[in-house]
């Protein structure tokens, strides 16, 4: 048993359904496992710059928040101590500070809840002697180091329903949809609710695509009476030559919508569907998946682990070390089975 009496917790990164859940079952993990006390970091790692915004989790703080989607720590993308922005064009290396902050707040280890960028910040500070335990955190669900990341479930809910009220009037219209949704590096989000969505063309950043190809799904769809075609973007995809050059003017989605419609020549409306995706209460999966991810945490503390990550493989929790963790990014397989089994259902990808 390691010898701790206070326990930090924070998120970093960008929100996801889920959090709330993680920092829910830890601190009540904490509090009730092992009599620890329980101090909320807000906003990643900028709360410990300023140490005096921290506060006290108890049980009536983290009571009705499993629901809720978000996180009531908030978060940031930008909070880096070792290149912290002072001023303009002035970045300084402040990690001894933040520290020296946390062992003022008296905490003896902390629950770092983010994707690869708040992991590789952890891991640094791990690193300087600060004791850390990781909770993966994507939408995307692109971390190599675990099956499945909390808020993706939720995410799918979100984007599969969206493309099921495109569908209606889409056919109404006999019109092409475009639909963008997130995955930056990987396409997990746009196969999956494609699939799940029953869209027609999925374009992703692992398989690279031509327009004259998506045109051609399309035509050949015209060809059995198919008046409407419905294509999924991942925002993250690899654009053809002809498109690069506009990339960044407008989301990718526009983009390819205005190419369809003058290639294919169709009428063509997009749907960006953006920090949607982010939004809105936990499924029951995402719920349980991160109260198992929160109490993991704790437990891993407790047993003196730091330095480690929890992950989900098959049915249960594991620990992985996090230097192994970062910089992995789990990608969509072209040639993988869930791939084939869109392809065998007739899902051009535009390749």
């Amino acid at each position: 048993m390691s010898n701790i009496h206070c326990i930090g917790i924070a998120t970093g990164g960008g929100d996801a359904p889920g959090l709330n859940a993680v920092i829910r079952a830890a601190t009540k993990a904490a509090i009730l496992k092992y009599k620890w006390k329980v101090i909320g970091i807000p906003d990643g790692f900028d709360g410990l710059i300023w140490p005096e915004k921290a506060f006290e989790l108890t049980l009536k703080e983290v009571s009705g928040i499993l629901p809720r989607g978000g996180t009531i720590l908030g978060t940031t993308n930008r909070g880096n101590p070792f290149q912290y922005k002072m001023e303009e064009n002035v970045v300084r290396d402040i990690s001894d500070q933040v520290i020296a902050n946390a062992a003022k707040l008296g905490i003896d280890a902390i629950i770092s809840i983010g994707g690869d960028g708040s992991q590789k910040i952890a891991y640094e500070l791990f690193q300087k002697g600060l004791k850390i335990v990781g909770v993966p955190k994507t939408i995307d669900n692109d971390l190599s180091a675990t099956e499945l990341t909390f808020g993706f479930d939720t995410a799918l809910h979100t984007v599969t329903d969206a493309i099921d009220k495109i569908h209606t009037t889409a056919a109404s219209h006999h019109r092409v949809m475009v639909v963008e949704v997130m995955g930056r590096d990987c396409g997990w989000i746009a196969l999956e609710a494609g699939i799940a969505g029953g869209a027609h063309v999925i374009l992703i950043p692992e398989i690279s695509f031509t327009l004259k190809r998506v045109c051609e799904h399309i035509a050949e769809r015209e060809k059995t009476g198919k008046r409407f075609t419905i294509v999924v973007v991942a925002e993250g995809v690899k654009l053809p030559p002809e498109l690069k050059e506009n990339r960044r003017a407008s989301p990718v989605g526009n983009l390819i919508g205005n190419a369809i419609a003058t290639g294919a020549n169709k009428e063509v409306r997009v749907s960006v569907l953006g920090h949607i995706q982010r939004g809105g209460s936990p499924s029951p999966f995402d719920r349980i998946l991160a109260t198992r991810f929160g109490v993991a945490a704790v437990d891993l503390i407790a047993d003196g682990d730091f330095g480690m990550m929890v992950a989900l493989r098959g049915e249960s929790i594991v620990s992985v070390d996090v230097a192994h963790a970062i910089g992995h990014l789990k990608s969509v397989d072209p040639q993988g089975e869930m791939v084939r089994t869109a392809r065998a259902i007739g899902i051009g990808f535009g390749d």
